[in-house]
């Protein structure tokens, strides 16, 4: 198969647009064609492409920022001479000096199909900007890792952060050029865009899923180390609003569903399986040890358990990573009722003030209530997050380019 930059590489027919026009990029580490070559350095070496710009979202064009909320300055690119924007800096949203140095903006951003990434938030700001000073946007399309699936409650108004763009679950199954074309029907955009289309992408297909098997995989972020933490990100991210670690200060975060010095992994496990037994499905499910270097627990001996949705062990159909997240936190709460879960009011997740990161998180507070209610079964979430599914499924049917 084609990812967006290839097929626009390749073919000078699709590049004919861009002719005589100013060329922005956003871009980072992952962006690279089939060849491993930077789309930056591919698209600079094309005469029939003025390449002007760069942006770089969360985690810097370079991919060198480790931890959330650390900005990332602008800079002048080395190689080509071109100014690099950081769209994770001094500011969120592009400034209108930064427009003007561009006519058409082309984004090449691995996504990881969840809400809370913060990819898909860059993604509106640069249709919202582009629609107020009459540029247009390209999406070079790539993969969904986690495919298809819907799951997680909707975001709720009021609820809006740079890790909730809009109303969407947090696993939405869609690629960012089809976010692209949902975003601007919800939001009433007026802007140019257009999908320069995968070719063979087939997200239903085994045994990827979403994700090609002959396609290296590139961190995205750099702790977005692999194919099995993409697809269960949709609920180990929401560890960021819990003091158990998610595995920061290993070699591979977010592909645990807790790790701390102070609680029985094998004990929490095995409530797991006796609250939602059917949650637990799609995936291996093992009981670890880690020591983090920095982040949460820096320096402790940690009991976690790690996720296995990968190999012989992933079901892709049975996989539910938010509820599998969600039903931790539950056993969690039930082996230990006054444990502090939650990160306090003080932490200020993605510059919020006076909330829960767990709520920003989850773009609510259901989640947290479930989990913090003794008396909550798993129907209870199911009856919460089961409606708003049903409704992201077709409310994103009209937007589907690949296998609808």
């Amino acid at each position: 198969m084609k990812f967006g930059i290839d097929r626009l590489l390749a073919d000078p027919d699709l590049r004919k647009p861009l002719a005589g026009k100013r060329v922005a990029l956003c871009a980072h580490p992952a962006s690279v064609n089939a060849d491993l070559i930077h789309s930056m350095d591919a698209l600079a070496a094309l005469d029939d492409v003025n390449l002007t710009t760069a942006f770089g979202p969360q985690h810097g064009i370079k991919g060198d920022k480790q931890d959330n909320m650390v900005e990332t300055p602008d800079e002048t690119d080395p190689v080509h001479g071109i100014p690099v924007f950081s769209l994770y800096g001094e500011v969120r949203r592009p400034n209108g000096q930064m427009m003007s140095t561009f006519d058409v903006v082309l984004i090449d951003l691995q996504d990881l199909g969840c809400r809370i990434y913060t990819f898909i938030t860059t993604l509106l700001y640069l249709l919202e900007a582009a629609a107020e000073h009459g540029k247009e946007v390209w999406v070079l399309d790539r993969p969904n890792p986690a495919g298809r699936p819907i799951e997680g409650t909707i975001l709720q108004p009021g609820w809006e952060s740079f890790v909730g763009a809009g109303p969407i679950p947090m696993r939405h199954g869609l690629t960012l050029g089809e976010l692209g074309h949902w975003f601007i029907d919800h939001f009433k955009l007026e802007v140019g865009y257009r999908v320069i289309e995968m070719e063979g992408y087939a997200p239903d297909a085994a045994p990827g899923f979403g994700w090609p098997s002959d396609r290296i995989w590139i961190n995205p972020s750099p702790n977005a180390a692999n194919l099995n933490m993409a697809r269960a990100y949709a609920g180990t991210v929401m560890l960021e609003g819990a003091t158990l670690s998610e595995g920061r200060g290993t070699t591979r975060p977010l592909e645990v569903l807790f790790g701390a010095p102070d609680v029985d992994a094998r004990a929490v496990l095995k409530e797991m399986e006796r609250i939602a037994p059917d949650w637990v499905r799609g995936c291996a499910i093992r009981e670890c040890w880690f020591e983090p270097t920095f982040h949460k627990h820096a320096g402790k001996l940690c009991n976690g358990l790690m996720v296995h949705a990968e190999g012989g062990f992933y079901d892709h159909h049975a996989f539910r990573p938010w509820r599998l997240q969600a039903l931790a936190f539950k056993a969690v709460r039930s082996l230990y009722p006054d444990y502090e879960i939650w990160r306090g009011k003080d932490f200020k997740y993605e510059y919020t003030d006076d909330v829960l990161a767990i709520d920003v998180i989850n773009g609510g507070t259901a989640l947290r209530e479930w989990v913090d209610d003794a008396a909550a079964k798993p129907a209870d979430l199911d009856a919460v997050a089961n409606p708003d599914e049903a409704a992201w499924e077709a409310s994103r049917a009209p937007f589907l380019i690949y296998g609808a």
